[in-house]
């Protein structure tokens, strides 16, 4: 019998110096199981690059507009007419992704449909666009000032971070409407009597469903993010590590989730895009992707996870979402979701995707890249996230 496969990140990381290490994408990786099982993938392998790319309302930009004199300490603060966060201390603000411009004009003629937001200035500032900042203070002796408002461009930030409380999901809902009405939501307009059924996450290339225990990912791990470089700093808000898991290991409902961090300046407009969801409001588009290591023949195995593995719960916004009752439907596989079509209650549904595979794929790929010329690299998580 032949002995374990045990590899570090370390030993990783130096064959990836080398540029002698064998990087894989999700989807490639998943047929390379197939072929070879994953005793022998786990021998040939050495990393293995996910992505997703899907809007995500829990995100926001952490700034910083610096001061000039006489200085202040703001209370109120907005970029581009978007209420921020302020009373962080002086010159710092925090704005979501999701909150709405005060003035939007679309929100006029039809009340709760907004069209720019958070997401939308940040994509703003990406885009090299400066952004109206106002400001305003009660002035104290060592903060006189009361008021400040010019145009800002983000090299003109001292400080833009992108904070994100809740990122990555790790496996969601199919979202379907048993009313008789058409009901708008996060997940996208959803018709009357079940006629489409939307659902998220890019399946067997998503990160957490890759390291669905976490064993790879924690506190301090590297990450692709907006493209450029991010961090892991916790566990995101609704972090629920106890879910209903099948043999791979993959959750029956949402589950685990991340929260992330990265500097803004180093990201581009092509994966942080603002968007408006219609009748639900504004939100952002993010880009991630994570590197998960095969340290052992198990980490083979997960990240060996096929569309046909991973089974997603159907749920009815119509009635049950909103009153917070948690009544599933049944399960679909996220290849029958990729076909098109799906069956509920015994009738047949056209499956829409809110997460583009696509750029999901390609930004595997982009990593995957980055891995093998030797501009990225692993980092060892400093704490765990509960997964179990």
């Amino acid at each position: 019998m032949s002995a374990p496969v045990k590899k570090t990140i370390r030993e990783i990381n130096e064959r990836l110096s080398k540029g002698k290490a064998v990087i894989l994408t999700a989807e490639e990786m998943v047929e390379a199981v197939k072929k070879m099982g994953k005793t022998a993938a786990a021998k040939e392998v050495d990393v293995v690059t996910t992505g997703t790319f899907s809007p995500m309302c829990s995100s926001g930009l952490l700034f910083n507009f610096g001061q000039e004199p006489p200085v202040m300490k703001a209370s109120q603060v907005w970029l581009n007419n978007v209420p921020c966060m302020a009373g962080l201390a002086a010159v710092d603000a925090y704005m979501g992704c999701t909150e709405p411009s005060v003035d939007d004009p679309l929100n006029k003629v039809y009340p709760g449909r907004f069209k720019y937001g958070g997401g939308h200035v940040i994509e703003d500032l990406l885009r090299g666009k400066a952004v109206r900042l106002k400001a305003l203070a009660y002035g104290t002796d060592c903060y006189p000032r009361r008021s400040l408002e010019k145009d800002v461009t983000l090299a003109q930030l001292r400080n833009a971070e992108l904070i994100n409380p809740r990122n990555c999901y790790q496996n969601y809902n199919v979202a379907v409407n048993l009313t008789s009405r058409i009901i708008y939501t996060y997940m996208g307009p959803l018709r009357p009597n079940c006629k489409n059924a939307n659902y998220a996450t890019a399946g067997q290339i998503s990160p957490l469903l890759n390291d669905p225990f976490l064993r790879t990912i924690g506190l301090g791990t590297r990450i692709w993010l907006g493209g450029g470089t991010g961090w892991v700093i916790g566990a995101g808000t609704q972090h629920n590590p106890r879910p209903p898991r099948n043999a791979r290991g993959v959750p029956e409902v949402a589950s685990g989730t991340l929260m992330l961090k990265g500097d803004l300046k180093g990201m581009s407009a092509k994966w942080i895009r603002g968007v408006s969801i219609l009748g639900y409001g504004c939100s952002m588009a993010v880009g991630l992707g994570i590197p998960i290591p095969i340290l052992d023949e198990e980490m083979a195995f997960y990240t060996g996870v096929s569309d046909a593995d991973i089974t997603v719960a159907v749920r009815d916004y119509g009635h049950d979402y909103p009153n917070g009752i948690d009544r599933i439907l049944g399960y679909v596989t996220f290849e029958e979701l990729k076909s098109g079509q799906i069956t509920v209650n015994g009738e047949t549904v056209k499956s829409v995707p809110v997460t583009s595979y696509s750029a999901s794929l390609e930004i595997a790929q982009d990593l995957k890249s980055k891995l093998e010329k030797g501009e990225f690299f692993l980092t060892e998580a400093q704490d765990k996230i509960p997964s179990y």
